[in-house]
């Protein structure tokens, strides 16, 4: 690579000229990073904060009196990840002739890479990949690792030779088929190879086989790597996988190796947050020689909040049953004698081998089982009876039954929760909760080696889930049991378990400690997005607060809108707020929902595209029919349905002349979809978005946080609700010649009251969002429209 130092930053610019908010974002960025320390970007669109991330980052890597070795990239947007990939090509097309490419790298699932799986070939699919994948990962290091039958090299020329009697064997010398992917062929068959051991065919994966040849005895795994990471640039997942086919290498096992020696690795939160990806895959990048970039982290708390709650299955706990079973039967029938113990001698020999390693009796596998079975009939109870107080006739039509949740202890009062305690009366002490990993280690094991095969086991689910509920914290933490409705007609007609898969769910209400935490791992970094404000509020649910008391520098930026004003209008319609008290249910006739219906009318009804974003999906479609009604355009309404579905809505929004497309502000075609040009005239929000605050979660998640920050309401619902309608509000105006109008309409948007929601928009947006009255609002289009001409 090429070293640079500090103040040639604009070298590795991409562009030509930086804005000035770049120019000030980058070297804040970066002497903050030199002191280990973290800048907060809200950012408008258009402000360029992926090149102000990339930049700064990149400039600190090339540094030579840097301690920083790559950046890592976290997006939860698929379209941002690309924004990423974008920029660093531009990057690496603008750097001095003399230079090297920066190096970079896309981290994706096994699934993406595997050519097997890409190509639906080899018996592996989407549903079997990561199991499968293991499996013959096991059975390939069997056989060519020390004391195996063979090598790796030879299995990967074993591959080839069955290849090439493939092509030979056909009548009239059929040719050879070969499997291929991203647009390469690769040396191997689609079908899987099988190496003869004299007594039996064992499958092995030839691409896994070539890169355990390669890998050096002693030294850097990367000498596994058959072409140089410094001359490609970005390696894109296709890009790497037409490499592994080129070479006959694993993609996935590649990846591993890259992902330590790229200068950007770009991924998603899993990368950092997740606690199985970072302990199995990632967990080199998270030091204080990597540079992160959040993007769209006002997604950061949430996000994270899903990864580091836990959950294990109606479904999970039935089959860890059915596992340790399986294991203790043997033993039980080796000691019980008779015709049964000639059958499962050698499984039962093989069991307990396994015990005496790990130093658990057969005993703890019993008392495991009970555990478990027992839990099973108590969540089976409590199902039923919810479901006889709460639907009487559910036996008879199961179809009428929704999502639901049981809270397994007043949610406003923190306190040890119900199944705790039942299993407390039903003799269950801490030993039970917390033996239960090394019990699931062992049933692992011992099905593992009984079946040959590799693979993660519901037990091991089962066992970390519980272990958690035992021990965590009954304020930060919240125990339900969570309903999803689903179908399965193999369960009997009058069974909870046709309609609904249930979950035991132990939700982290307040994750800002483990979001401090892993963020301190890193050297520093930056955090950004179009939505962050108000940004104490941010530090605060975030951990960088923690950060800054620690000692760590945290420094802010706020940039708003530097494309031509003109271009745009933007009004706060102060029309009666859109609560359920005051709107009713959709078909009510009253002043509120009149007011509201007008204003997206008069909006809705002028040129081009219009995106309408109420509070939920059936407010929705009471607006989505009166638009219909009332309007020449074509109206479509997005439901919660699958991201499918919602791609071929959006296609059809974009096809042809002007429409309506009316949505929930929580669903996803309001923020991370690229609505760029003339895609979108104008965008209208109904009312504040805020989650459902007679759910039980919802309420635990305020109490949580107003025991941690003060106020639950404002930092756990209104803050988030009014990131969620900015970001929908920001779809409209993408670049310097887009023309638009934005439009919130509610009074907490448009003056000051006890419930307004004014202060947490930025002061430059303030400024734009001024107030209307419902009746100027059609004055105030027609002026904005006219001098577009």
């Amino acid at each position: 690579m090429s070293a640079i130092q500090m103040d040639d930053w604009r070298d590795v610019f991409g562009h030509a000229e930086p804005y000035d908010e770049q120019v000030d974002g980058i070297e804040t960025a970066i002497d903050t990073a030199e002191d280990g320390g973290f800048t907060v970007v809200e950012g408008a669109c258009g402000t360029g904060k992926t090149m102000l991330a990339l930049t700064a980052g990149i400039n600190l890597v090339r540094d030579p009196d840097s301690d920083y070795e790559r950046v890592l990239v976290l997006t939860s947007v698929k379209q941002q990840l690309r924004q990423f990939e974008a920029d660093l090509e531009t990057i690496n097309a603008n750097l001095p002739d003399d230079w090297d490419p920066v190096s970079a790298l896309t981290l994706v699932g096994k699934a993406d890479v595997c050519p097997y799986n890409r190509e639906n070939a080899g018996g592996i699919d989407d549903e079997n990949v990561y199991d499968r994948c293991d499996s013959l990962r096991e059975r390939t290091r069997d056989l060519a690792g020390e004391g195996g039958a063979t090598t790796a090299e030879a299995l990967a020329a074993e591959a080839r030779s069955q290849q090439i009697d493939l092509a030979g064997s056909g009548a009239g010398g059929a040719s050879a088929s070969y499997l291929e992917s991203a647009g390469e062929m690769s040396p191997y068959p689609p079908t899987m190879p099988e190496y003869d051991t004299g007594g039996a065919d064992v499958e092995f994966c030839p691409f896994y086989a070539r890169f355990l040849a390669d890998l050096p005895d002693d030294g850097d795994p990367a000498e596994a790597v058959p072409f140089d990471l410094t001359e490609t640039g970005l390696l894109r997942p296709d890009d790497l996988v037409a490499k592994g086919m080129e070479y006959g290498s694993c993609p996935h096992s590649l990846m591993g190796v890259l992902l330590g020696h790229a200068e950007v690795v770009v991924g998603n939160y899993y990368h950092a947050f997740d606690p199985r990806t970072t302990s199995s895959f990632t967990g080199a990048l998270l030091d204080d020689s990597t540079f992160v970039v959040c993007d769209e982290a006002h997604m950061l708390e949430p996000r994270v909040r899903d990864l580091v709650s836990d959950r294990v299955a109606d479904t999970t706990l039935r089959d860890a049953e059915a596992e340790l079973t399986r294991v203790i039967q043997p033993v039980e029938f080796d000691e019980g004698g008779g015709e049964a113990s000639r059958h499962t001698t050698a499984d039962a020999e093989l069991v307990r081998a396994q015990l005496a390693d790990a130093d658990v009796g057969l005993s703890d596998l019993k008392a495991a089982r009970s555990f478990v079975t027992d839990l099973r009939e108590e969540l089976d109870r409590r199902v039923v009876a919810r479901l006889d107080r709460e639907h009487r006739s559910w036996r008879a039509d199961l179809t009428e039954l929704n999502d639901d949740e049981i809270p397994l202890r007043d949610p406003d009062t923190p306190q040890p929760d119900e199944l705790t305690e039942w299993a407390e009366r039903a003799g269950y002490g801490p030993a039970d909760w917390t033996n239960l990993p090394s019990v699931a280690a062992v049933v692992a094991r011992v099905l593992n080696d009984a079946e040959d095969e590799e693979k993660s086991r519901a037990v091991e689910g089962m066992a970390r889930t519980l272990a958690s509920w035992f021990h965590r914290g009954h304020t930060e933490y919240f125990r339900e049991i969570e309903l999803e409705r689903t179908w399965d007609d193999t369960e009997p007609a009058d069974s909870w378990r046709r309609a609904y898969n249930a979950r035991l769910a132990i939700q982290n209400c307040v994750p800002s400690g483990v979001i401090g935490e892993h963020l301190a791992e890193f050297g520093g970094g930056v955090l950004m997005s179009a939505t962050l404000e108000p940004l104490d509020a941010f530090a605060e649910v975030t951990g960088l607060k923690h950060l800054q008391e620690e000692g760590r520098p945290v420094e802010t930026r706020t940039y708003g809108l530097h494309f031509p004003g003109e271009n745009r209008e933007s009004f706060a319609v102060d029309a009666p707020k859109f609560t359920y008290d005051n709107r009713g249910d959709p078909g009510d006739e009253n002043r509120t929902r009149r007011m509201h219906a007008d204003a997206v009318c008069a909006v809705a009804s002028r040129p081009g595209n219009v995106l309408v974003g109420m509070p939920n999906y059936r407010e929705a479609e009471w607006i989505a029919g009166v638009c219909d009604e009332r309007l020449d355009k074509p109206v479509l309404l997005d439901e919660s349905s699958a991201d499918s579905t919602t791609e071929s809505l959006k296609d059809e929004f974009f096809a042809g002349d002007g429409k309506v497309l009316v949505t929930s502000l929580r669903g996803t075609l309001t923020e991370g979809v690229d609505y760029r040009g003339d895609r979108l005239s104008a965008a209208v929000v109904c009312g504040v978005p805020l989650i459902n605050t007679a759910s039980p979660r919802t309420r635990a998640l305020k109490r949580a946080y107003d025991e941690t920050f003060g106020d639950g309401f404002e930092y756990a619902l209104t803050v988030p609700a009014v990131r969620k309608a900015r970001q929908a509000i920001g779809r409209v105006i993408r670049g310097p010649e887009e023309v638009g109008v934005r439009v919130f309409v509610d009074a907490r948007y448009a003056r000051g009251s006890w419930d307004s929601v004014r202060e947490y928009f930025p002061e430059t947006e303030r400024e734009e969002f001024q107030p209307v009255s419902p009746d100027m609002l059609d004055l105030g289009l027609d002026r904005f429209w006219s001098t577009r001409g």
